[in-house]
This record gives C-alpha cells, structure tokens and sequence, in this order.
C-alpha cells in the first residue's frame, strides 16, 4: 500500500430514484440496501482499505450527512470528511477534495469513486484500480474505469475507445475517443456491437498534479477559486472559505467540465462485477431470485403466482402478493410503492407530487 494513493469518495447524492428506501435524510449511501449487514458507503470505505491508508480516505458530501457518515465510518477523522453547503455537481466536489489533498502532499496519486455502487469480484477491483495508480503516477493521463457492455442498456454513458495502447504493462488501457451520454436503445445496440464502447463507470484515477492541470486548462473558473484556499484548507477557516466559495462556484461536472475536453484521457476497460445501482431494476438484476424469477426481501413476503418483481419488506409485515408481474414493491417507515419496473423512471416525478401535495415529512 502506498502512502501516496488518496481516495475521494463522493458521498452527496440523495438517491431519490430508490424512494421510499432512500429519502432525503437518508439516501441509499446510509442504507444496508443489500442486506449484508454493512451499508454502501460502509462497503465502498472497506474496499479501499487494502489500497489507501485510512487517513487518506476522505468523503465529499453535504453539510447535512456529516454526522451520519462519522457514525457509519468511525474509522475517520472529522477533517476527512469534507462537507459542501450546497449542490455544484461533480466538479467543484473533487476541485475542493484535490486542492485540499494537494497542500497536504503534492505527489498524491487519486481515485474518484461515487458512495454507492456494487463491486461484486473485489479482488478483481483492487488490480484494476492498482495497475490504473501505477499509470496515472507515471504519466499525465485522467483515467476512467470503463465496463464491458454486457447488454445494449440505456440507463449508462458510453466510451468510445481507439485502437492504440500507450501502455505496454497493461493492454486494457486505451486513449478516449468520445464519451456518449445515455443513448437510446438502438445506438446502444451499435455501440454494442461495434466491440470499440465501454459503459462509463464514473470511477477516476489521476495524479494531483494531472487533475489540477486539467482545472486550469478546461475550468479556470472553478480551479482559481480553490486556488484561494491554500492556507486554509486543514484550519478553522476552511469551512467557511468553502461555504463562500461554493455559494460562487459553477454548477457543472467533471465529465463535461474536463473529461470530455481534455487530450490526455484514458479508459481501462474491466469487468470486475459493477453496477452503479442506480434503479431498483439495477438492484433486481443482481439480488438472488425465486422459482417465479422474485427478488425478494422481507421474512413475511407470500407470493400467488406472481412473478419477476423486486420486493423489499419490513420483517414484520405480513404482505401477500397475488398476480403481480414485474413490479417494485417497496415499503419504509409506512410509505409505500407500488409501481411497475418499466414505469421506474417516473420515480423521481412521483416523488416531487409526493413533496408538493403531502409535504417534505414524506420524501
């Protein structure tokens, strides 16, 4: 384990797309959503263990999840946990974390990782995430973890990658040709089987040096504000230089912001068990099903003759489901859900009715 490799994990999310489960005092990060006994914020901390040490660990997330994350992770220390006022997207979250991360060791070697995404072969993970830090420590290259499509989905982004490989220690990293926004089910099927397109995992490895670099190159505008930081960062002062900052700073991500303007970007392509677990159609597709295809938790669930729904269930409640066919069934703390898995989009849409009509109480 090298004492230069830093993981930022991006922890702001509210996971509305997971309502009634996820709330906004409570979104899927903070939840055992698997029921392994340890939530996803917990699980993506414990994966980077074997890679970073636990100082160099440090969570972005809202103002509002800070003492949650402190219970979750009594591994840390309160200055690891980095809290935004508001909601700028990615970009000014990670500008923040490494030009912080910078004043305290400029030869830092980065991971990017969102809070709540499944890794199902861990040892697989750790060496692709080792072989990407040993490259991006030696080059100035942004690396992005790429997915090899397993089917023509249109819930993620794409990668187009070249044919060359720049790096002879490992034949899986390729320069980025384009990055795709989530297509629609046709252009993913060409990209499918043009074999040149990975699903974009969201996950980044970088040096400080590199990502910094790429700040004043493609989003002077964010970069020369946490510039001002330096002397801050560490101290009392910090929370409040980031409070005025960010009430300032530019809405926009890290994606369009540098990825897909930068010439020095690079994808490893894996297959290391992932998904991004953004819909409860995502969590079904990997939960262990019944004879009748139900991904089902709860101790008191009765199925008649339905078939291919994801239900979760309070242990103690008794619920009998007949004739239902590809539906979420979801009840927490008294809300329920009911809703068919093709109709899962309209989630965040029932949620803002939710809010408007029964108040913030609910959502």
């Amino acid at each position: 384990m090298h004492t230069n490799n830093y993981c930022i994990i991006m922890a702001g999310g509210i996971g509305a797309r997971f309502w009634p489960m996820s709330k906004t005092s409570r979104p899927k990060q903070f939840i055992d959503i698997l029921g392994t006994g340890r939530t996803l914020i917990q699980q993506t901390f414990d994966r980077f263990l074997t890679i970073c040490p636990k100082e160099n660990i440090y969570i972005v997330t809202n103002e509002r999840y800070k003492a949650i994350i402190l219970e979750q992770l009594p591994g840390i220390k309160e200055n690891q946990v980095l809290c935004e006022p508001m909601r700028r997207n990615t970009a000014p979250a990670i500008a923040y974390a490494a030009y912080k991360i910078n004043e305290i060791n400029p030869n830092a070697n980065l991971i990017v990782a969102p809070s709540d995404h499944i890794i199902l072969k861990e040892d697989v993970f750790t060496e692709v995430i080792q072989s990407a830090l040993n490259a991006s420590a030696n080059n100035n290259w942004l690396i992005t973890l790429g997915i090899t499509p397993s089917r023509p989905d249109t819930g993620y982004g794409y990668i187009q990658f070249c044919d060359d490989n720049p790096y002879a220690k490992d034949k899986r990293l390729r320069k980025v040709k384009t990055f795709t926004e989530k297509p629609n089910l046709e252009l993913a099927k060409t990209f499918l089987e043009s074999g040149d397109f990975l699903w974009n995992s969201g996950i980044f490895i970088w040096s400080v040096k590199s990502i910094l670099t790429a700040f004043d190159q493609h989003l002077p505008e964010v970069g020369s504000i946490f510039t001002e930081g330096y002397g801050k960062y560490g101290t009392e002062q910090e929370q409040e230089f980031i409070n005025q900052t960010f009430s300032v700073c530019k809405n926009i991500s890290i994606d369009y912001g540098i990825m897909e303007k930068a010439d020095n970007v690079y994808v490893l392509a894996s297959d290391f068990g992932w998904s991004d677990l953004g819909t409860w159609g995502s969590l079904f597709d990997i939960r262990e099903k019944d004879e009748d295809n139900n991904a089902i938790v709860g101790k008191n669930v009765i199925s008649f003759g339905s078939k291919n729904c994801i239900v979760n269930m309070p242990d103690d409640k008794l619920v009998v489901l007949q004739g239902l066919d590809d539906y979420i069934v979801v009840e927490d703390e008294g809300t329920l859900l009911v809703c068919r898995k093709e109709d899962e989009q309209q989630i965040r849409e029932i949620v803002n009715t939710v809010k408007i009509e029964k108040g913030d109480k609910y959502v």
